[in-house]
């Protein structure tokens, strides 16, 4: 009997040929004591297990590194990175969960964005996006325009401030009201600024092989002594340089004409006209009929 047939997406093996430290990724560890560890995720790793899955998560790292049971408070999407805290004891998460939103005081995000092609629809130098939030059936947020979708959206607001406005690109910098999945990057995407390497959203560049959204800033009231902690790790100083210089000959991202899930009806991502060059690595992990749909725009 033949062995099933496992189908890999275009994008996981995408990060697994161009990532160097695909399913190996470390976390570093800025502040530890008897209740809460905070650290730094790195893109590509998850914040913690979901039912089915047997990749590594944050949560498992914390726990190894802290020979202590650790507890959820917050998350980060998986190829986000950026500061995070975890609590080490069961009454440090209630407190930490109970008063979230006012014991953090400050949290920022920093990423980049392609910017529209239309550049009557570029978004001021800052603002507010408060569109409200739904889910797909594949869990990815998006800002409905079927009036049927909106019924079952939530409130969902995100402050935003353009730091460098480039040619191709613009460097933003976030702070979120609410903390809904896949916040920054639905608002974003939904004004017309996909993140740069977001596959969900439409992105058509990909130039540091990973989502360019960071967890910069966090600040928050420790559980028990009430002393404000603040953690800052900067993103990546290449970003800046990228979105400076622009990017006037991006090559479309393998997984580009592959389904995309962010409006919620799967609906297929238009085609580039010219064809990909694939390496023999590439097709060897791809059928014959497969190797002639991918496609690559210049």
């Amino acid at each position: 009997m033949n062995a099933p047939i496992h189908h890999v997406k275009a994008s996981t093996q995408y990060k697994r040929e161009h990532k160097a430290d695909y399913g190996k990724e470390k976390i570093e560890v800025l502040y530890q004591d008897d209740d809460v560890a905070v650290i730094c995720k790195p893109t590509g790793l998850l914040s913690v297990p979901y039912p089915g899955s047997k990749s590594r998560t944050a949560l498992e790292l914390v726990e190894k590194l802290t020979r202590k049971k650790a507890y959820t408070v917050h998350r980060l999407d998986r190829d986000t990175s950026g500061v995070m805290v975890f609590a080490l004891t069961e009454s440090a998460q209630k407190k930490l969960m109970a008063t979230w939103h006012k014991a953090v005081t400050e949290r920022r995000y920093h990423a980049v964005a392609e910017n529209p092609r239309d550049k009557k629809k570029q978004l001021p130098d800052e603002g507010i996006i408060d569109d409200p939030l739904a889910q797909n059936a594949y869990h990815v947020g998006y800002v409905p325009h079927d009036e049927n979708d909106r019924a079952k959206t939530v409130a969902a607001k995100t402050h935003y401030k353009i730091l460098v406005r480039g040619k191709t690109h613009s460097l933003f910098e976030l702070e979120l009201d609410t903390g809904k999945k896949n916040q920054i990057r639905a608002h974003l995407a939904s004004k017309g600024y996909p993140l740069g390497g977001d596959e969900n959203y439409r992105a058509h560049t990909d130039p540091f092989h990973r989502l360019m959204l960071h967890a910069r800033t966090l600040a928050f009231k420790h559980p028990a002594t009430g002393k404000i902690l603040r953690f800052e790790v900067p993103e990546p100083k290449e970003w800046e340089a990228y979105v400076r210089q622009g990017d006037e000959n991006p090559l479309t991202p393998i997984w580009f004409n592959k389904v995309s899930h962010a409006d919620g009806r799967g609906q297929k991502a238009p085609l580039p006209k010219e064809k990909i060059r694939l390496s023999a690595k590439q097709k060897s992990h791809m059928d014959f009929i497969s190797q002639g749909k991918f496609r690559s725009g210049r």
